[in-house]
């Protein structure tokens, strides 16, 4: 293309110098030589001649170099598109095998889907042949045996039942000698250490209600005229007087320990002073009052510091002296919780458990006791719930609320602290109960054991802490007395309220008498 161009311009600029000639021609003179005119005429279209051959060739050269390079194009383009059709046909050959294998396949599955089918109807016609079978079967079982389905199942049921039973019997006694072999040597060093290392006093501290009188001539001055004085106290306290028979002596009954110490106080202080009338009684209560609230204070204070805790909040530490006023089973609570408290700290060292925890858990395990009167449920769910109002972690609170299994354990501490807790009320000396309620209890843990068959007498020793189960060893086997006092055990649990654990023991035996003569 650029040659084309090139003899283009080649002409044009021969017609421009032609032009140009004649132009200067015309403006020659007249008398300008002809001969000069055609020489220069002559030399312009050599000129002309010269750079159109020029431009033709260069014209070809360029269009023989776009050839060459349209050539060497189109041949590589050529190729590729010979490579492309060569790899789609490839790709058509590979998707028609696989076209073609699939079709096999899918014949195939289809000849496998009616084969199955073909074996489902096979297999429904032999369960309906089976079934008639057992039907009929059953028929003539029923009609040998001369019983009833049902009636066979219940007797098979039954004596399944008294083999599983034998079997139960057996493994319990397995798993319980286990049991002893590898944990009652641990435990009893551990619970023997804890006493031995822990030693407190054995006297029940027991909080009176009764006010002595220095004469029986109080009697008039403490009701005073119409009765003002008393109920001045009774309003004052919120506790009852009760002035009767009893020689030189006036009983403080109240359900608040603390506000039936406060009238036991205010009475005695009263009495001291001599001057009883509406007036003075609030002036005293009101006095009394306030040495009770720093009298709980300090005994909150003085049982932290005996046990070694701190941290503790200002209203745990009132509410845990509260304790010095409450009772069970006339065991003082507060010195009950201390005792507890040391037992766990004693027992956890040896567990590898954190004492400190473990003395915590237990001096709090009783604190609901102190409100119990006061707020609607268990004292463990009770204090339980305080302790998590006042900051305590949640792995006290569990184990204060799980000690009694009010709630599931999450930690050991609760186990120790159950342990801990029967320990201390079951000790010798530590609870008493009146002979009437004690022998009550003894003719309910008989009661319950004679209940069960099989069972011949039984006997409740120990001041209650064993029951001993005389069985009828032709009735009752091996096994099954293990499963007897099992079912016993469950049952006082479920029935009776009770400090500590009572022992459970089955006694089989068989005695075979004869006499020489």
């Amino acid at each position: 293309m650029s040659g084309i161009i090139a003899g283009v311009v080649a002409g044009v600029v021969g017609l421009a110098a032609g032009y140009l000639i004649r132009q200067a021609m015309g403006r020659v003179k007249a008398n300008t030589d002809e001969d000069q005119a055609k020489r220069l005429l002559t030399d312009a279209k050599r000129e002309a001649e010269t750079l159109r051959k020029e431009g033709t060739i260069t014209a070809k050269a360029d269009v023989l170099k776009a050839r060459e390079a349209f050539e060497k194009s189109t041949e590589s383009r050529r190729k590729e598109l010979a490579a492309i059709e060569e790899r789609v046909g490839l790709r058509e050959t590979n998707l028609d095998r696989k076209v073609s294998l699939i079709d096999r396949k899918e014949h195939a599955v289809d000849e496998k889907l009616a084969e199955i089918e073909k074996r489902d109807a096979a297999l429904e016609e032999e369960r309906v042949k089976i079934a008639r079978l057992i039907e009929e079967e059953k028929q003539n079982l029923q009609r040998v045996a001369g019983m009833t389905q049902d009636e066979a199942r219940q007797t098979l049921l039954t004596r399944m039942e008294k083999e599983v039973h034998g079997e139960i019997g057996g493994l319990i006694r397995r798993m319980q000698e286990q049991a002893k072999d590898t944990a009652e040597r641990e435990s009893k060093r551990i619970i023997t250490q804890a006493i031995q290392r822990y030693a407190s006093s054995h006297t029940s501290d027991i909080v009176t209600s009764a006010v002595a009188l220095p004469s029986d001539d109080m009697k008039g001055r403490i009701i005073g005229r119409d009765g003002r004085n008393i109920r001045a106290l009774e309003a004052a306290t919120g506790v009852n007087f009760l002035v009767d028979d009893t020689p030189e002596a006036v009983v403080v009954s109240g359900f608040d320990p603390v506000r039936r110490e406060i009238a036991k106080q205010a009475l005695e202080r009263l009495l001291a002073d001599g001057r009883i009338h509406p007036a003075r009684i609030e002036e005293v209560v009101v006095k009394a009052t306030e040495d009770m609230t720093e009298t709980i204070r300090t005994a909150g204070e003085e049982t932290l510091f005996e046990v070694g805790i701190q941290g503790v909040d200002p209203e745990l530490v009132r509410t845990l002296g509260r304790l010095k006023f409450r009772t069970s089973y006339t065991q003082n609570v507060l010195r009950h919780s201390v005792e507890v408290a040391q037992l766990m700290g004693l027992m956890a060292g040896e567990m590898g458990l954190d004492p400190q925890i473990a003395k915590r858990v237990g001096l709090f395990h009783d604190i609901g006791k102190a409100l119990d009167h006061e707020v609607e449920g268990g004292h463990a769910i009770i204090g339980a719930d305080l302790l998590k109002r006042l900051g305590e972690s949640q792995e006290i609170v569990n184990a204060v609320a799980a000690h009694h299994e009010d709630v599931e354990a999450q930690s050991l501490y609760a186990v120790l602290c159950s342990a801990a807790d029967a320990m201390s009320s079951s000790r010798v000396g530590a609870r008493s109960e009146s002979s009437g309620r004690y022998i009550k209890r003894l003719e309910k843990l008989e009661a319950i054991a004679n209940d069960f068959e099989g069972v011949e007498k039984s006997y409740a020793i120990q001041a209650g802490r064993e029951v001993r189960v005389i069985v009828e060893p032709d009735k009752i086997d091996d096994a099954a007395a293990m499963v007897l006092a099992r079912n016993i055990s469950k049952k006082i649990e479920t029935d009776l309220q009770y400090p500590g654990q009572i022992r459970i023991t089955a006694i089989r035996e068989t005695r075979c008498v004869e006499y020489a003569k």
